[in-house]
């Protein structure tokens, strides 16, 4: 024989019931079907006894509603003969007005009311179903579960329950429906089992009839990996053992009522987990050990909000014996659980999680047990923080896996996640914390992805600048979104976007297709603050802040956004340059909070030169020289000009083909290039700042004077001086290449003869070559070569960096 207890969910319908009657039909064998009351129904009740009491009278309305709820279900279940079940459930709802229409005269709701008004539900409930189920019986649980006379949470009397159970359904045979949640005591009244009632109602059937198992039926598919309301992702763990499933109930986990499962535990009896809505899903397995061989350290996360944390401190503490027990002692008298204990091994300090609702409470009992010592000054006052969390992880394998506890805080940790207590126990079955009430949302999806529980990484992208580079970039992630959560099992969700005039964020992911129309829609004004506040209110995990600008008012920012503990990638060369107090204290904030400065781009757009540059510093090795051709602008104007490219025309043409800036001289100052060398000498170990970089320039300063107009009136000027030049070096067989140089400390910039025998010779186009001279790579140097301009070759790169921060 096996028992069933369907929840008030799965009662709630006509529809409902109908599942109901398929699955108990359905079963092999002999069952005890256990019925809370329809869903909806207690709440009714309690009201109407609420209103009762006050002697307002109003409670009518609350009944008429309880009443045609029911009348309602059994007109739409029975077609005809339902004349039986409707003169039982009348039968109970005369009895609860008359009960309600005694509390109106007296203007008392005692708790043995309570008890006999509320059991009602579960009464009439189950009548309907026994009615509706062919050949059922009707069974009612207070004529065998025995329990005391602490009306509100009975106690049961296990030996003489039982010992009924037993006596009656030994030899049964059948189907019998009984409700659940009632009891009753010695004298025949009607008492109830608290919280969670109806499935402790089951359990108990099913240990004192040793059944084949305990199957409930809810309206959720069983206990999920996390809160599916919180966590997309999150997906039904197929097993648990007994212990696993206690402590996810315990820490906020509403499947199961914690003390059901003792019952069954002890007889070794497994519970399954359904769901009456999707009865073919696989549900949860409860029992000794997993059935499905599948050994995650970690089975689930659970968490439970409104938490206060008091914390009990002071030197008078240290070595005191009875400090524990006269606070729990204190505690206990008001009633207060606690929840959760952290205590310091120096025994200076306890800090203890309750509800918040119980705080006032605790601090007076706390205060008035310990007001001697406080007084002296032996203990401190006490302290209170509130709106906190509770998170727990929970798992048998975790005390054979090391490094649970590591990964973890170092996960937490590195998204910026302040942790307020922790505790362990030495089961290592679970660990708890406790953060902010504003921290939970992220901690459930940073553990959860952590510790794979989730399949798939998610990398959180937030925007700013859609010019070429960032429009780019956008269209070459949607291009690669689905290759990358197929193969890499990373999800790339853009979800805050910014130009100059509007920004737009969507927590669940930006459709890269339509975002200009969701900025243009938006009615968020673009502002750097504005931005900076939404995307740390937002407190996403795994986010990374994307600059495609050459602001440097955005770049300004990342100090902050680095302090919120968002990685940031930037194309943006304004940061990495800066004074190097700002570029060493970026670099040093990202190390300290475990997250991600990249700024591959700033030199070689898409080319590796950065992140090989610092895979030689980090293995060891030194550089000791560096030569670089870093300015597409340039290197395009110096292969183009010939006799009949004078150097005039070539300017202009760089700047009609989309190589240069729009002030061409932006490029002909060097000062891009002296940025970049700059950059690779930083990352080289070097402390240098931008005016330790000599640049010589190849245009006299007079042409950098006035409009971009008047530069190109004048600048013809110096084309006969240049072509003159340009003729002698082909007839020398050289070329002219702007090289950056960096070599003992010192760095320059500036015009380069090279003959045919240097690598820099042959560089066609806007290529880019750096050579990197090392005590590893000194007879023959590292070179890397190849676009080194373009928005399309600029947004690859930081679309590579960020597959850095997803996989940091």
């Amino acid at each position: 024989m096996k028992v069933i207890k369907f929840g008030g969910t799965s009662v709630g319908s006509a529809e409902n019931i109908r599942r109901v009657k398929e699955i108990v039909l359905q079963q092999n064998e002999s069952a005890i079907v256990v019925v809370s009351a329809l869903g909806g129904v207690t709440d009714k009740i309690l009201n109407a006894a609420r209103m009762a009491s006050i002697g307002t009278g109003y409670f009518h309305s609350e009944l008429t509603e309880v009443k045609n709820r029911h009348y309602r279900i059994i007109e739409e279940l029975f077609d005809e003969q339902s004349d039986d079940v409707l003169d039982r459930v009348d039968k109970l709802l005369k009895e609860m007005e008359k009960i309600l229409t005694g509390v109106t005269l007296v203007g008392e709701l005692t708790p043995k009311t309570i008890d006999r008004i509320v059991g009602l539900g579960e009464r009439m409930s189950s009548h309907i179903i026994a009615k509706y189920i062919p050949g059922a019986v009707w069974k009612n649980s207070a004529d065998y579960i025995r329990t005391d006379s602490n009306f509100g949470k009975a106690n049961v009397n296990f030996k003489v329950t039982n010992r009924l159970i037993k006596s009656e359904f030994s030899d049964f045979k059948g189907i019998a429906v009984t409700p659940g949640f009632i009891a009753g005591n010695d004298s025949g009244e009607y008492t109830t089992l608290g919280r969670g009632g109806s499935d402790y109602t089951a359990a108990i059937y099913a240990a004192a009839i040793k059944a084949s198992s305990l199957d409930i039926w809810t309206d959720v598919d069983g206990f999920m990996t996390a809160d599916p309301r919180v966590i997309s992702k999150a997906y039904t763990i197929e097993s648990l053992s007994y212990a696993e499933a206690m402590e996810l109930s315990h820490f906020g986990a509403k499947v199961i009522y914690p003390p059901t499962i003792l019952p069954v535990y002890q007889k070794n009896i497994p519970i399954q987990i359904k769901n009456t809505l999707n009865p073919e899903g696989r549900g949860t397995l409860i029992a000794q050990k997993n059935a499905n061989g599948v050994e995650l350290p970690i089975k689930g996360i659970s968490s439970i909000s409104g938490i206060a944390l008091i914390t009990v401190q002071g030197i008078g503490m240290v070595g005191v014996t009875g400090i524990s027990m006269r606070l729990f002692t204190a505690l206990a008298k008001e009633e207060i659980n606690v929840i959760l204990i952290s205590q310091a091994s120096s025994e200076n300090s306890i800090s203890i999680a309750i509800e918040e609702q119980s705080a006032e409470r605790a601090e007076i009992a706390i205060n008035n047990e310990f007001e001697r010592e406080i007084i002296k000054n032996q203990i401190n006052p006490i302290v209170i923080e509130s709106k906190l969390s509770i998170v727990a992880i929970v798992g048998e394998n975790m005390k054979h896996t090391t490094g649970i506890a590591g990964k973890l805080f170092n996960t937490i940790g590195r998204n910026g996640i302040n942790v307020v207590a922790i505790a362990q126990g030495a089961s290592e079955l679970n660990i708890s914390w406790v953060v902010k009430n504003t921290d939970l949302r992220k901690t459930l999806n940073v553990v959860h992805e952590s510790f794979f529980l989730s399949e798939n990484i998610e990398l959180n992208v937030f925007l700013m600048g859609i010019g070429t580079v960032g429009s780019h970039l956008l269209s070459q992630l949607k291009q690669q979104q689905e290759k990358l959560l197929k193969e890499k099992h990373l999800r790339i969700k853009l979800t805050g976007v910014a130009n100059t005039k509007k920004m737009y964020f969507y927590r669940d992911g930006i459709d890269i297709l339509h975002y200009r129309e969701k900025m243009e829609d938006s009615n968020q004004d673009s502002s750097l603050d504005g931005f900076l506040k939404e995307m740390t209110d937002m407190n996403m995990y795994n986010s990374v802040f994307v600059d495609c600008t050459a602001s440097d008012e955005v770049a300004g920012m990342y100090q902050q956004v680095l302090e919120s503990n968002i990685s940031v990638v930037t194309a943006n060369k304004v940061a990495a340059s800066s004074e190097y107090e700002n570029y060493f204290k970026l670099k040093n904030t990202a190390k300290r909070k475990g997250i991600k400065f990249l700024f591959e781009t700033n030199v070689g757009a898409g080319l590796p030169i950065i992140n090989t540059l610092n895979d030689l510093v980090d293995s060891g090795d030194r550089i000791l020289k560096i030569e670089a051709v870093l300015s597409g602008t340039l290197n395009f104007i110096f292969n183009t000009i010939s006799a009949e490219n004078k150097m005039s025309e070539t300017i202009r043409m760089a700047m009609e083909e989309g190589y240069s800036e729009p002030d061409p001289r932006v490029d002909l100052s060097g000062v891009d290039v002296a940025r970049k060398i700059l950059i690779l000498a930083r990352e080289s170990g070097y402390k240098l700042e931008m005016n330790d970089v000599k640049v010589n320039k190849f245009i006299p300063d007079e042409y950098f004077e006035g409009s971009v107009d008047e530069f190109f009136k004048k600048i013809p000027e110096v084309d006969a001086d240049f072509e003159k030049q340009r003729k002698k070096l082909e007839e020398q067989g050289k070329k002219w290449r702007f090289v950056a140089h960096f070599q003992e400390g010192k760095a320059e910039a500036g015009l380069k003869e090279v003959d045919r025998s240097h690598p820099f010779y042959d560089l066609e186009g806007s290529n880019n070559l750096v050579m990197y001279t090392t005590e590893r790579y000194n007879e023959f140097p590292m070179l890397i070569k190849g676009y080194g301009a373009g928005a399309s070759v600029t947004a690859a790169g930081v679309f590579a960096d960020l597959i850095k921060v997803a996989s940091k």
